[in-house]
């Protein structure tokens, strides 16, 4: 896991403490919504629609963790800070792009546990 950029000892420690050594939550999209970073949208039959918010019912601990370590990642150079640097440039929110990070790890997370392998990315710009 620490092969991710941004991805420390602190955050490794924590996803597999969280997971029980990635035995109980199983999936990628189930463990974003215990961490409060997957968007709900509000709907109701013929109510007005709000925009996608995160639940405030996660585990604030992790979150954190996860938002720390986002902001970390996004001042080195590598693919994360690329595309957080382009979604911003186009205007979307900011807060909203550092959530997107924040998904992107515990995506790219469980596909190095479920792949056994490690992170591999070039970053070669041309």
């Amino acid at each position: 896991m620490q092969t991710i950029p941004g991805v420390g000892k602190v955050l490794a420690t924590l996803m597999i403490i969280k997971t029980n050594g990635f035995t109980e939550i199983l999936s990628a999209r189930k463990m974003a919504c215990f961490a409060g970073i997957a968007p709900f949208e509000h709907r109701s039959g013929s109510s007005i629609y709000y925009r996608a918010r995160v639940s405030t019912m996660a585990d604030k601990e992790l979150k954190k963790t996860l938002h720390l370590a986002a902001l970390s990642t996004i001042r080195l150079e590598n693919d994360l800070a690329i595309y957080y640097h382009r979604k911003v440039e186009e205007g979307k929110n900011k807060m909203s792009v550092l959530n997107a990070v924040r998904n992107k790890f515990i995506h790219r997370i469980y596909a190095l546990i479920k792949n056994e392998t490690v992170y591999n990315f070039n970053l070669e710009m041309s």
